[in-house]
C-alpha cells in the first residue's frame, strides 16, 4: 500500500530500522549534508534531523537511500516488478469474448484509478502565508562548499502551457536568492523550460512547487516522460490509487494535497538572473548561469510540515536507485518501439547520462549501430554520452562481464561510432553548453557479412557433462 504522506512512513520505517532521529542540532549549511553523504555512502537508514540549527521544522533525508525502503515505498519486491507493471499496460488487447471482458474488468478498473482528482480541502493549505511569505523560514540546505546558496534540491514544479493548458510536473533545483525569490533551472530540454517559451512576453508565467508530497509522486516528477504523458497520472499508476490535487491559492495551478509545503508565485519572461555553483549529482559543481527567476506570491503548508531534501554529489548517493528505478521502469516503453532490446543498465557511476550498457538479440549486420542511434533520437537518451551495445549472452548488470566483453570484442578504429548532437548541460566535457560528441561502441561478436575475415573464437565453456558429473560430487570434496 502506498504511503499518502511523509508522516505516516515515518513510524513503518522507524520500525523496521530504516530511519533513524537525528536529535543533535545541525546547521542546515554544510552539516546536515556531512552526516547524509557518510550515511548514503555507507548504505545507511533515512534521516530525520529533528532540530535543525535555527528552526523548527525537521529535515528529512536519504528516503529513497536503500532497496528496502524503495521496495516499501514503492509496494514492490524487486525493481523489474516496475515494468512488469508497465508491460502489462502495454499489452492490453482487446477482448475476443465475453469470458476475455470478464477477465479483463479488474485492469481496466485498475487503470481508471490511476487519474488524478480535485478536493477542495487539503492539509497542504492549512496554514496559509501571502504578504508575510518567507523562504527563508525553511531549513533549505546549503549542501557543499562552493554553493551559491541554499538550494531546494527534491522542488515537483508543477505549470500549464499558456496557448493548449497541457500540464507539466518536472524537477528543477531552486537556488534560493532571498526569502521571496529564487532561480528556477529549466534547462532548455526540459518540458517546464519548453512551456516557458511560448509565454506571452507581458505575461507572468504561473508556476506552483509543491515540497514532500508522497514520495512516488515526488520521483514521478523526475521521471522523463514522453511529452504529453501527465506525472501524476504516472504517480497513480505507481500508487495504484489517484493523487488528490488542490487548487493554489494565488493562481490556478492544481498541487498535490498531501504536500508538505506548497510554494506559489510566477516567473517572468525576459527576466534571468545568476544561478548557482551547484555541487551536482554529476561528482562536480555545475558552473554558474543565467536562469529565470521564480517571484513567491504565497506559502502554503500543513500545521506541522516536514521539509522533504536530497543531497547530491560524487556518486553513489541516494538519487542512485532513483536512476535504477527510472531505468526499470522505462525499459518496457523503449523495447515497444525496439523489440531486439533485451537489457539496458545505466551505471551510477556512469551518472545515468553518460555509460549505457545494452543487450540485444543480433539479427543483421550493422544492427548494433542501429540500436546506438536509434536510442539517442528517443527522448532523454539523447544525452546518453556512450553506448555499449552487447550480445543476448552477456549479463550487462554485471560490469565484470561488461569489462570482459568491452576488452575482448572491440577493435576501436572499426567499432567505434561517433555522433555529434545534444548533449546534457551539466556535461562540462563538451567544448559547448548542450553541444557535443557522443560515441558508441558495437561490443558484438563481427559476422563475415560486417567485414569479418576470421573465424570469431568459441568462448572457453567446460562440457555438460563434466559439469553435471562434479555437481554430484560437490559435497563430498569438502567445499
Amino acid at each position: 500500500m502506498a504511503f499518502d504522506n511523509l508522516q505516516s512512513l515515518l513510524a513503518p520505517l522507524e520500525k523496521a530500522g530504516e530511519l533513524t532521529r537525528i536529535r543533535e542540532p545541525l546547521s542546515p549549511r554544510l552539516e546536515i549534508t556531512e552526516v547524509s553523504d557518510r550515511v548514503v555512502k555507507a548504505g545507511g537508514p533515512a534521516l530525520l534531523f529533528e532540530r535543525p540549527r535555527g528552526f523548527k521544522i525537521p529535515v528529512l533525508t536519504n528516503l529513497y537511500g536503500s532497496m528496502e525502503r524503495v521496495r516499501t515505498l514503492f509496494g514492490i519486491q524487486e525493481l523489474d516488478d516496475l515494468g512488469a507493471r508497465i508491460r502489462q499496460l502495454l499489452d492490453l488487447e482487446p477482448p475476443r469474448s465475453w469470458i476475455a471482458k470478464l477477465k479483463l474488468l479488474p485492469r481496466l478498473k485498475e487503470v481508471a484509478q490511476v487519474f488524478p482528482r480535485e478536493v477542495q480541502k487539503a492539509p497542504c493549505q492549512e496554514v496559509v502565508q501571502t504578504e508575510d511569505a518567507d523562504l527563508t523560514d525553511l531549513p533549505i540546505l546549503t549542501c557543499w562548499p562552493g554553493d551559491g546558496g541554499p538550494f531546494i534540491t527534491l522542488p515537483v514544479v508543477v505549470t500549464r502551457h499558456p496557448v493548449t493548458g497541457k500540464r507539466n510536473v518536472g524537477m528543477y533545483r531552486m537556488h534560493v536568492y532571498d526569502g521571496r525569490t529564487t532561480g528556477m533551472h529549466w534547462h532548455i530540454h526540459k518540458g517546464g523550460a519548453a512551456q516557458f517559451r511560448d509565454a506571452r512576453p507581458d505575461v507572468p508565467f504561473p508556476v506552483a512547487v509543491a515540497l514532500g508530497p508522497d514520495p512516488i509522486t515526488t520521483y514521478c516528477a523526475s521521471a522523463p516522460l514522453p511529452e504529453g504523458m501527465d506525472e501524476f497520472t504516472l504517480a497513480g499508476f505507481l500508487r495504484q490509487r489517484p493523487v488528490d490535487l488542490v487548487k493554489c491559492v494565488t493562481n490556478d495551478l492544481m498541487v498535490p494535497a498531501e504536500s508538505q509545503f506548497v510554494l506559489e508565485g510566477y516567473v517572468k519572461p525576459g527576466e534571468m538572473r545568476r544561478e548557482g555553483p551547484f555541487g551536482d549529482h554529476t561528482g562536480f559543481y555545475s558552473p554558474a548561469g543565467d536562469y529565470p527567476v521564480f517571484h513567491l506570491t504565497a506559502v502554503t503548508r500543513r500545521r506541522n510540515p516536514i521539509y522533504h531534501a536530497t543531497v547530491v554529489g560524487y556518486p553513489p548517493m541516494e538519487d542512485g536507485l532513483l536512476g535504477k528505478i527510472t531505468e526499470r521502469l522505462f525499459l518496457p516503453l523503449i523495447q515497444q518501439q525496439l523489440p531486439e532490446i533485451l537489457d539496458m543498465n545505466l551505471p551510477v557511476e556512469g551518472c545515468f547520462h553518460n555509460l549505457c550498457f545494452v543487450r540485444i538479440d543480433k539479427r543483421y549486420p550493422g544492427h548494433a549501430q542501429k540500436v546506438m542511434h536509434a536510442l539517442w533520437g528517443m527522448g532523454q537518451m539523447m544525452f546518453a554520452k556512450m553506448i555499449f551495445v552487447f550480445d543476448r549472452e552477456v549479463d550487462v548488470q554485471d560490469i565484470s562481464q561488461v569489462l570482459f566483453y568491452l576488452g575482448s570484442h572491440v577493435d576501436p578504429g572499426r567499432d567505434t561510432t561517433v555522433v555529434r548532437g545534444p548533449v546534457d548541460a551539466l556535461d562540462h566535457a563538451a567544448d559547448m553548453s548542450h553541444l557535443g560528441t557522443k560515441m558508441g561502441l558495437d561490443c558484438t561478436k563481427k559476422w563475415p557479412e560486417e567485414g569479418y575475415g576470421r573465424r570469431w573464437p568459441e568462448r572457453i565453456v567446460m562440457s555438460r557433462e563434466v559439469r553435471k558429473k562434479i555437481d554430484a560430487l560437490w559435497g563430498r570434496l569438502g567445499f
